[in-house]
């Protein structure tokens, strides 16, 4: 152990994959600044990210390898307002909906760090209700394109990859919502009971006077938003 200008110990580093193998099992450096939760929030976005790229590789290649012509998504997403075809509207009001959830969200964990108990919880359950907006939304989608005889092996409007593409992508992608949905409204109520104050027994806990399950659970929305505008980008724009 060697010695700071602080006076502080410092680790000594040993050299090598050996020496770095012993450093990040003994956290000596890897996680001094951020928290086992954070880090394992992020491991897990990271993988998350992959599968999704995955997902959205094989869309773009299925759609550059068939012969059939793709569908145009501004005809097969319109909707008949006052008997005007409108492109695109339902998802653009989604897209809207679920920006601005990640404000609101954002807002929730500087409130909860200012040990504002109730705006926090205020604006953990306007988010929640955003998502649920969001997947209500994504559900009438869904049910308008059934009925009109898209299914996840053919449909009317084109190539037939078109129908398992959504299905996978915007299924993946809705399910990630609704257990954000479910998980914020768990933060709300624990908030709202202060339980991060007084380490109430329970899960997404964490010690006493820390709010950073929060900040954790913000970390997972933005990333579900963030997500979203790939997938409108490359789903529905092109």
């Amino acid at each position: 152990m060697s010695e700071t200008t602080t006076g502080r110990p410092q680790p000594t580093l040993e050299p090598g994959f050996r020496g770095a193998v012993k450093d990040w099992s003994s956290d000596q450096r890897s996680f001094k600044t951020a928290s086992w939760g954070k880090a394992m929030m992020w491991i897990f976005l990271v993988s998350d990210t992959f599968v999704f790229g995955s997902f959205l590789i094989g869309y773009m290649t299925a759609r550059l390898s068939t012969t059939t012509p793709w569908p145009n998504p501004s005809e097969v997403f319109a909707l008949e307002i006052f008997g005007a075809h409108v492109p695109l509207l339902l998802i653009a009001i989604m897209t809207f909906v679920l920006i601005t959830s990640s404000g609101t969200m954002a807002m929730a964990v500087n409130f909860a760090y200012a040990r504002d108990k109730v705006k926090t919880t205020v604006l953990l359950l306007v988010t929640a209700l955003f998502g649920a907006t969001f997947v209500g939304m994504q559900a009438f989608e869904w049910t308008k394109l059934i009925s009109e005889g898209v299914r996840p092996w053919g449909n009317p409007f084109g190539a037939e990859q078109f129908g398992a593409s959504f299905f996978m992508i915007t299924g993946f992608h809705g399910t990630h919502v609704t257990f954000g949905v479910i998980f914020l409204l768990i933060m709300a109520r624990k908030a709202w009971r202060g339980d991060f104050d007084t380490v109430r027994p329970g899960f997404f806990t964490a010690r006493k006077g820390r709010y950073e399950m929060i900040e954790i659970m913000g970390l997972y929305w933005h990333f579900v938003d963030l997500v979203w505008v790939f997938i409108f980008a490359f789903f529905y724009l092109w």
